[in-house]
């Protein structure tokens, strides 16, 4: 049985929000599913974004495939990032306190990133709620006018 771990769409129309389901290959897109292992709002800025990430893990050691935009959703929540260390961590490149240890700090490098990406966006919104509002006005331009060609056309 060929298991995937994809979005099951809910919300109204227009309104999406979606729960990280594992189901079977076959089974339709909103239909029966083995285990919900999180959600994900893409209306908010940044989207939200919730995973249980032992699951996830657990799941993708089965063998679970996961579709494209649930792959990238586990690489921005580092469940990728710690299935590689665990690997490394299983050929004995590295023991597993060193693994943890890379992962606590790439996790916390990039929690700042997204605190600062969304504290940006809330500052451009706020500067673009408060600038003024300029009306541009349109000027005619000035042209030549076209009695001046003819004369020196004929002088030539």
């Amino acid at each position: 049985m060929a298991v995937k771990m994809r979005l099951q769409r809910h919300g109204s129309k227009k309104r999406p929000f979606y729960f990280i389901v594992i189901a079977d290959a076959r089974s339709p897109r909103d239909g029966k599913f083995i285990q919900k292992i999180g959600t994900y709002n893409p209306l908010t800025v940044p989207a939200t974004i919730q995973v249980d990430r032992q699951k996830a893990l657990d799941w993708l050691n089965k063998g679970a495939q996961p579709t494209d935009t649930v792959r990238r959703i586990l690489s921005f929540k580092g469940v990728l990032y710690l299935k590689h260390l665990l690997r490394g961590v299983s050929l004995g490149l590295f023991d597993e306190a060193s693994a943890m240890e890379k992962f606590t700090d790439w996790s916390n490098k990039h929690e700042t990133r997204i605190v600062e990406r969304q504290s940006a966006h809330k500052k451009a919104r706020i500067d673009k709620r408060n600038a003024p509002i300029v009306k541009k006005v349109e000027t005619p331009v000035a042209t030549e006018s076209t009695e001046s060609a003819p004369e020196e056309s004929a002088e030539n």
